[in-house]
């Protein structure tokens, strides 16, 4: 169980180192194996490469060093994303989530050119993060079998929502993590080990025990969680403005946060859609 953690910022819109803490801190108490920081969800499109090293060290300095943190480093850009990847290891980071290139969208041969460059600059080990509805295409199979071959990369987030593919993604050795909240138990039921979550800032417990249920083989006890919570997976993830937004609203809700900021272009949530959320969450007990 990992949540890909949002990063708080202050009313002038710098970090909040402080903030970035009890953040870390309120999800290692509540069910999470590690932590992703630095992705999506983290807002990683509009914070500097130094205030994702700040962010890291932060969060590593507020868990300890028992706590498995993944950091960010996938970019568009390959000096970029190796700076950030030697800068990861630099920080303290245990293995590096790697975003397929968005906007520029190279092709197979080109993916592979810059993986393998980011990938011996982390020396650490990488999760590969496929998500076409961000990049604007996908990772092959071809490529994954061709990556098979490197001891680092090891496991996959895959928010491509092609489940099916998971059970051939195992087979050619890697841990896959659903990367969509509400597919969770579909990529379990073909191979998958687990989840990077949005929702788990909010029911990180929760979602923790439907994994742990359904891997023990009780899946009927996993279904019984899983129908608990979707109210809380709708209203978190099955609105157009959701991800960050909806994350740190709910860490408002919860009193993690006292506020919900989020970095422009990205707009905070409005007061009905807070409502919504407030809503959502009640209904699934998490309130």
């Amino acid at each position: 169980m990992l949540t890909a953690m949002a990063t708080p910022f202050a009313a002038d819109g710098s970090l909040d180192l402080d903030g970035v803490q009890r953040v870390a801190k309120h999800l290692t108490a509540h069910g999470h194996d590690g932590l992703v920081v630095s992705g999506t969800t983290g807002e990683s499109p509009t914070t500097l490469k130094e205030e994702d090293g700040e962010v890291l060290a932060a969060v590593r300095d507020a868990v300890g060093p028992d706590v498995k943190l993944v950091a960010g480093v996938g970019t568009n850009d390959t000096a970029t994303s190796t700076y950030l990847a030697r800068q990861a290891r630099e920080r303290g980071a245990d293995g590096v989530l790697l975003v397929s290139p968005y906007y520029n969208k190279p092709g197979q041969r080109g993916m592979l050119q810059h993986f393998r460059q980011v990938v011996d600059a982390a020396e650490l080990p990488v999760m590969m993060y496929d998500v076409p509805g961000r990049t604007g295409s996908v990772i092959a199979l071809e490529t994954y079998d061709v990556m098979a071959g490197w001891d680092e990369v090891i496991a996959i987030k895959d928010a491509t929502g092609d489940i099916a593919r998971t059970a051939k993604l195992v087979q050619l050795g890697y841990a896959v993590y659903s990367g969509d909240d509400a597919n969770t138990l579909g990529y379990l039921a073909h191979g998958a080990c687990g989840l990077v979550s949005v929702v788990g800032h909010a029911a990180g417990k929760e979602i923790a025990s439907m994994i742990d249920t359904f891997l023990t083989g009780d899946h009927a006890g996993a279904l019984e969680t899983y129908q608990r919570l979707t109210p809380a997976f709708e209203a978190v993830m099955g609105v157009p403005n959701y991800g960050a937004t909806t994350a740190k609203a709910s860490l408002q809700l919860l009193g993690v946060l006292d506020n919900r900021r989020v970095r422009s272009p990205l707009a905070e949530l409005d007061d009905d859609e807070y409502a919504a959320l407030r809503a959502g969450l009640t209904a699934a007990g998490l309130l």
